[in-house]
């Protein structure tokens, strides 16, 4: 524990990319989400729509990061396995915290929201748009399951591989996606000092009311 402290107690720096000004800030924080985003794309970020999902079941947390596969006024799309640790968790209780976090742009943001399951349509188009291979990883994959060996899995493949040779994966009932409904957004913006930039929208009936918290 003593050489982890020595080793990390001196990183630090300063953050100087960019400032957030609420009174140049757009109304509707999906603006500022899309303008982020694209951002981090443009900066050429490794996996720029990675965000943690936190989930809390039986009062314990838990997270992991996904990857967004849209973002619109209703909400921001994920996909998964549904019999996996964060959809059974989900079932149990659909209020979850995301993260998205861009270290080079200096950039975080907070979202509260509530998920529910996306019509099953959507679902399927999705996984038709998606790679053979990760289709077939879809059938294969018990996530979150104990699995004997990485033998196994791969014997799983080739079994699925050899079922649908010839013909379009279909999506499986066990995979599909969920639609995360906001209702709080904190942008921050890394500033100087640790004086830092955060900006919240809080949703109160249909409007969002924005202000700015201490750093």
């Amino acid at each position: 524990m003593d050489k982890v402290r020595k080793t990390v107690k001196h990183i630090r720096r300063d953050f100087t990319y960019d400032t957030l000004d609420e009174n140049e800030a757009p109304k509707n924080p999906l603006d500022l989400l899309h303008k982020w985003l694209e951002e981090a794309i443009k900066a050429e970020l490794k996996e720029p729509n990675a965000f943690v999902l936190s989930t809390v079941n039986n009062a314990q947390p838990d997270s992991r990061v996904v990857l967004l596969r849209d973002a619109r006024e209703e909400g921001l799309e994920f996909f998964t396995n549904y019999s996996s640790k964060k959809g059974q968790d989900l079932t149990h209780n659909n209020l979850v915290s995301i993260n998205f976090f861009w270290v080079e742009l200096d950039r975080q943001i907070r979202i509260h929201a509530k998920v529910d399951r996306l019509a099953s349509h959507l679902s399927d188009e999705y996984f038709a748009s998606r790679p053979r291979a990760s289709q077939i990883g879809a059938w294969a994959s018990n996530q979150s399951h104990k699995l004997k060996s990485r033998a196994s899995l791969e014997d799983r493949i080739t079994e699925i591989e050899s079922k649908f040779e010839g013909q379009d994966v279909p999506r499986p009932d066990f995979w599909g996606g969920y639609l995360a409904v906001p209702s709080y957004y904190e942008f921050w913006q890394g500033r100087a000092s640790r004086l830092h930039d955060r900006i919240v929208y809080e949703q109160m009936d249909d409007n969002w009311e924005m202000k700015r918290l201490y750093p």
